[in-house]
């Protein structure tokens, strides 16, 4: 699976590197049957993913369940691989922000 492994987020559309990077680096981890777990900020979450298809090719879209703070938060998100380290993605809060980001294999 292509999009399987540790990725560091290296920028966010919505927040700078000071704070998406303030308690660890920022990553987001896929495993083999596209699922996983990420942090950035203070937000942290699980990841539940499948693969699919279209024009463009390949892309992983998820939900996910976790924490900002200490408040529950939830939401859903794209990822897709611009070359085999770089990846681009879309992760929503649920009736709240998103962000596109870009992340490169750790």
């Amino acid at each position: 699976m292509k999009f399987a492994g540790t990725w560091h987020i290296t920028e966010m559309e919505n927040w700078d590197e000071e704070y998406f990077n303030m308690e660890v680096q920022a990553y987001i981890e896929i495993d083999q049957r596209g699922s996983g777990d990420f942090q950035f900020g203070l937000v942290t979450g699980q990841i539940d993913g499948e693969i699919v298809k279209d024009q463009t090719g390949e892309k992983i879209e998820f939900t996910w369940e976790g924490g900002d703070e200490n408040d529950e938060a939830s939401g859903s998100g794209w990822l897709k691989l611009k070359d085999k380290n770089t990846l681009e993605g879309k992760i929503k809060f649920h009736q709240g922000d998103s962000s596109l980001f870009s992340a490169k294999r750790a």
